[in-house]
């Protein structure tokens, strides 16, 4: 909405348009002009803004998990948010990123191809001077990496890079794993340079130091589950949740009703087929179990309950001891 006028401007603008001074065509051409919209066709807006809020959402999650995550392995006061999330040209991205930086390649089935997850350098080197006992400070000029801190730095990314999955695990079942590692972006051609990809910006603050780690999701990477990155998918989810949880208590109720087999095995024992053959009334055999230890109480096929053999009234019995542990069965 534009700006009130006063009553004052008023009768200026209306004695101004009686006069000839100013003419109401150049109004009319003023309106025309704002209708016009430009739009830049080597930035596609490929992405809703509803699927780019649930990317926020998702990345959102994954910060979470950085901040825990590098908060144990650095022993210092660790913070990651969501800076801004945007699409963009491929190209526009590599041309913003630093000539000497941590470029981690990463690949996540589904999802097609690869992407990228940058460490802006002074970030990476206050993580490793952490990693070797330092306070955490920020180095003002990164040439080149060494083979050793190269080494350090791959072995933590891809230790923390690897909970990516866990952030879609709503929209889907995504296994990330690190592939390879570039330091140059100009060698790295993922995608066409107009492909347009969503750019994430996590902002990092390691101690005293801050930086930005830049998630980069070419177009056709997301695309399997593009369709999923929306309101209505997350609230068809939750329907089918909440049906999943009000449909337990019958099922429930059935299996409660549902008859097993229970049987007290009293020993074991092995013995030569040619003896079975020649087994009689009266003959012992000699079970691999004491009379005074626990039997063991069999549901089906599986060990589940320890008992001891006794009398109920003038039937023989099983009196429950305990339940077998996992590692027993």
């Amino acid at each position: 909405m534009g700006e009130v006028l006063s009553q004052q401007e008023i009768d200026a603008l209306l004695s101004a348009l009686s006069s000839g001074d100013v003419e109401a065509d150049s109004f009319l051409a003023q309106e025309e002009e704002k209708k016009v919209r430009q739009y830049d066709f080597k930035r596609a807006v490929r992405f809703s803004k509803d699927q780019i809020r649930s990317l926020t959402r998702i990345h959102e999650h994954f910060t979470r998990m950085l901040t825990t995550f590098f908060s144990a392995q650095l022993r210092t006061y660790v913070q990651f948010s969501v800076n801004s999330v945007e699409q963009l040209p491929y190209d526009e991205f590599i041309h913003s990123i630093p000539s000497m930086t941590m470029i981690n390649l990463i690949e996540a089935p589904p999802l097609n191809g690869r992407f990228i997850i940058e460490v802006n350098p002074n970030i990476s080197y206050a993580m490793l001077d952490r990693l070797l006992g330092g306070p955490g400070v920020e180095v003002e000029k990164i040439e080149s990496f060494t083979e050793i801190e190269m080494r350090i730095l791959t072995q933590l990314y891809k230790r923390a890079f690897s909970s990516y999955g866990d952030a879609w695990e709503s929209i889907a079942e995504i296994k990330a794993e690190m592939s390879a590692v570039e330091v140059n972006p100009q060698f790295l051609q993922l995608v066409s340079p107009n492909e347009t990809v969503v750019l994430i910006s996590i902002g990092v603050t390691i101690g005293e130091v801050s930086g930005t780690i830049n998630v980069c999701l070419p177009f056709v990477t997301i695309e399997p589950v593009l369709s999923k990155l929306s309101s209505h998918y997350w609230m068809q989810e939750a329907n089918r949740r909440n049906a999943s949880e009000s449909s337990k208590e019958p099922l429930k109720a059935q299996l409660m009703n549902s008859a097993v087999e229970v049987v007290s095995l009293l020993g074991e024992t092995t013995i030569t087929f040619g003896d079975l053959l020649h087994l009689e009334v009266g003959d012992c055999l000699a079970l691999d179990q004491l009379a005074k230890e626990p039997l063991s109480v069999m549901v089906g096929e599986n060990k589940v309950f320890k008992g001891q053999v006794g009398v109920s009234g003038k039937r023989m019995a099983v009196q429950v001891l305990h339940r077998v542990k996992e590692e027993e069965q």
